[in-house]
């Protein structure tokens, strides 16, 4: 690890030779109110590299990729591109300069085709189009860089990974050089995570510059030529080389400490069966989601099930936890029948719920963490708030959660800190002891550090003896966390394996559906 650099630059930290960066931002600062975002921030990409920002929640690099694009400016400092000083007061004025940021969150019109799209913005656009034209424009531009896409095809019938592809594509066609991708992995199946590296390649080997902003460490590692580390605002410290950085390394330079994430599996002996679903089908205006699911999950024990958002995860949830009727088949909790009576009773039964919406369905935003811990009590639960203060307060330390006190109220928390609270308030428990914990998405947008905790709190559960049901989106998470892995695929299990030799190719081609049904016994 030789070739490995984790100094602190006070100036732009160049890869060698005498010709300027690409792009350069020296000494950014950048405020908001009560939030110092960026404080004396020195970044360089050079042409043909992928430069990556990596830091936690908060730390500051999207804010920092705002600037370097003209969605925000700084309140000092200056940026250069090519080595002379320029102005960015808008993202227009930054596409001038040939800079453009992919966002997480496309800004795409479904109803539009993908050359629409494209285009719909440019500045050499004429009132009367000729679709024909665009069409050719728009696939060569395409080709060109390894992005092959259907000009005609209307967007809202394109996977996540086809919408992310349009998105650079439109940023490419409109003369970009330097593309900033904001968390471009967080929506992919493994398959379209490897294309995109692709890409990538194809475009740095073009001469483009690409600015990677990640918190997947080992995405990062893969990919990147340099990483520059941010946390609270400042720089911490480059990773220069390619392959040598390691996730480790760059974990601790995100949260100053070293960080555990290797894989946890059962402890202990699995117990009883806990969970019992047999021949859950369910049916919504009607749509099949759910067909034929029968598994279990026993005490001690943690069951993933993997899947792309949309093949019927979320309602699979919502169906163990009483909030919907299957219209056939049927779930038990502890050897007892819960199916269609309801979310009260699943929860006397001894189940915990955490769903993949923190703030919209397991949190109260406008209330405190004090009663939000309260909210899943016992119906007959007579609160005294005083006497349950010392309570949120143990729990508060108990789970790291980062707050002024009971009284915090939840919708100024973190991600992070959200979903901290949700966890505290289900396995407390209250008067029925926890069976069966689901918990959807559980480190869906957290940094390493909170990833690291959620993390020992799943395990420190299982371990205790409680079932758990891991549903999520992100397959390290799965493979690294489960006893046992599902793969839900348009409503049915695809695929079944045992989490400490599951296959990451393998999981990833039955989460695109890309393979028939294997089945190692639904035990």
């Amino acid at each position: 690890m030789s070739s490995t650099s984790h100094e602190v630059a006070q100036g732009p930290h160049h890869s060698g030779g005498a010709a300027p960066s690409a792009l350069s931002a020296h000494s950014i600062v950048k405020r908001f109110p009560g939030v110092l975002a960026n404080d004396n921030v020195n970044f360089d990409i050079n042409a043909g590299e992928v430069h990556t920002l990596l830091g936690e929640n908060g730390a500051g690099k999207s804010t920092l990729a705002a600037m370097l694009c003209g969605l925000y400016q700084p309140d000092s400092g200056y940026i250069l591109r090519n080595g002379e000083r320029i102005s960015l007061p808008s993202p227009r004025a930054g596409l001038q300069h040939g800079i453009a940021m992919v966002h997480q969150h496309f800004k795409l019109v479904e109803r539009f085709s993908v050359a629409e799209n494209v285009v719909l913005g440019s500045r050499d656009l004429n009132f009367r189009i000729d679709r024909n034209t665009i069409d050719e424009k728009v696939a060569a531009v395409a080709e060109s860089y390894g992005l092959p896409i259907d000009p005609t095809a209307v967007v809202g019938e394109l996977s996540v990974g086809q919408r992310q592809r349009v998105e650079i594509v439109k940023a490419l066609y409109q003369g970009a050089e330097i593309l900033l991708l904001d968390e471009p992995t967080a929506v992919l199946v493994p398959a379209e995570v490897e294309k995109l590296f692709e890409n990538v390649r194809a475009m740095t080997a073009a001469g483009k510059s690409i600015v990677f902003i990640s918190h997947k460490l080992g995405e990062v590692v893969e990919i990147s030529d340099r990483v520059t580390v941010l946390r609270n605002g400042q720089v911490t410290g480059h990773v220069t080389g390619k392959g040598s950085a390691n996730t480790k390394e760059l974990a601790k330079l995100m949260v100053g400490r070293d960080i555990d994430l290797a894989p946890q599996r059962a402890s202990h002996p699995i117990g009883h069966e806990i969970l019992q679903i047999r021949d859950v089908s369910l049916t919504l205006n009607g749509v099949d989601v759910l067909s034929n699911i029968s598994f279990n999950v026993h005490a001690g024990e943690m069951v993933g099930i993997a899947g792309v958002a949309g093949n019927g995860q979320r309602e699979l949830a919502d169906t163990i936890a009483g909030l919907i009727s299957p219209t056939s088949g049927s779930v038990s909790i502890g050897g007892a029948m819960s199916t269609d009576k309801g979310p009260i009773h699943a929860r006397e039964l001894g189940l915990a719920y955490v769903p993949e919406d923190r703030l919209g369905v397991g949190l109260v935003p406008s209330m405190s963490i004090l009663d939000n811990l309260l909210l899943t009590r016992d119906r007959d639960f007579v609160v005294d708030r005083a006497s349950l203060q010392p309570e949120a307060s143990r729990l508060i330390d108990q789970y790291e959660i980062k707050a002024n006190g009971p009284e915090h109220v939840a919708r100024k928390l973190s991600g992070g800190n959200a979903q901290k609270v949700l966890l505290a308030r289900e396995l407390s428990g209250g008067r029925t002891a926890t069976k069966l914990l689901v918990v959807c998405s559980p480190t869906r947008g957290l940094d390493v550090g909170a990833i690291e905790t959620v993390r020992r709190v799943l395990d420190d559960a299982r371990s205790a003896g409680q079932a758990i049901l891991l549903i999520s989106e992100d397959l390290d998470e799965i493979l690294s966390l489960s006893d046992r892995v599902f793969v839900i695929y348009r409503g049915a299990i695809v695929h079944e394996t045992p989490g400490e030799t599951a296959d990451l190719a393998t999981v990833g081609a039955a989460m695109a559906g890309l393979s028939s049904t294997t089945s190692e016994g639904h035990n």
